[in-house]
């Protein structure tokens, strides 16, 4: 099976091990992982500042860099969740929606890849630790992936997943929220590290570098002793992934 990774932004620039993971994770499933060098930006940023022919410049980019792809996985389900937001973004231009149209059939957030299209849950990994889980807001409340991460991690060896209090409440990140109402985001993510602690866990998984940044660096500013994960990372850990035989 061949599939086109969509590193997003984050990935690239600050966490390029997530990048990494995801493909050596994707290729112990009998995968075959090309990466489309012209791809950029999915738009979100200037999206939700209201900037759509900014926007759109960028999706018209990522659409042309991952025509002629099979399957799209990306470890970011917010970005996942932009490529949907194509469909609003070019409603007016049939053109460019017929186009945007055949880029979300085939794009995935990369547990949602694992469940829904190679039909595994157990990649035969190892993570001694006790963990907590943090949902982010557009991978749950857009893309609708909601079961599919903890699907996975329930088979991680050695994994003790403690439930987070108050797990849907958002992060404060937000993309450019953080920048543009810093007093609120700074209560929002507090709140969220001191739910993060009061379940006792060793390690905070989540799927979006977003969140992950953004809480990972107050719970550095507190000199907490929990270490931050990107899912991709869990789930390459340890031994040989078990691929669908079918496939």
């Amino acid at each position: 099976m061949k599939v086109s990774l969509f590193v997003t932004c984050l990935s690239d620039i600050f966490y390029p091990e997530v990048g990494k993971h995801t493909v050596e994770l994707l290729e112990k499933l009998g995968c075959t992982v090309d990466f489309p060098k012209t791809q950029t930006c999915c738009g979100q940023p200037a999206y939700n500042s209201g900037f759509h022919q900014e926007a759109k410049a960028a999706a018209k980019q990522l659409i042309k860099s991952f025509e002629d792809a099979d399957y799209v996985v990306t470890p970011s389900g917010s970005c996942a969740s932009m490529v949907h937001e194509y469909r609003k973004l070019f409603q007016d231009d049939k053109e460019w929606l017929k186009k945007a149209e055949a880029l979300i059939d085939k794009t995935y957030e990369l547990t949602q890849f694992l469940v829904h299209v190679l039909k595994v849950e157990d990649v035969n990994a190892e993570y001694p630790a006790k963990a907590t889980y943090h949902t982010s807001c557009h991978m749950t409340r857009l893309l609708k992936a909601k079961e599919e991460p903890f699907k996975l991690l329930k088979n991680v060896k050695g994994l003790e997943l403690k439930p987070l209090p108050h797990a849907y409440d958002c992060c404060g990140f937000g993309g450019t929220f953080s920048v543009k109402m810093t007093p609120i985001s700074e209560e929002m993510v507090e709140k969220k590290v001191k739910h993060i602690v009061e379940t006792g866990a060793e390690v905070l998984i989540g799927a979006d570098c977003g969140c992950l940044m953004n809480i990972g660096g107050r719970i550095s500013r507190k000199g907490l002793p929990i270490r931050v994960k990107h899912i991709a990372e869990i789930l390459n850990s340890g031994g040989k992934a078990h691929a669908n035989e079918n496939l």
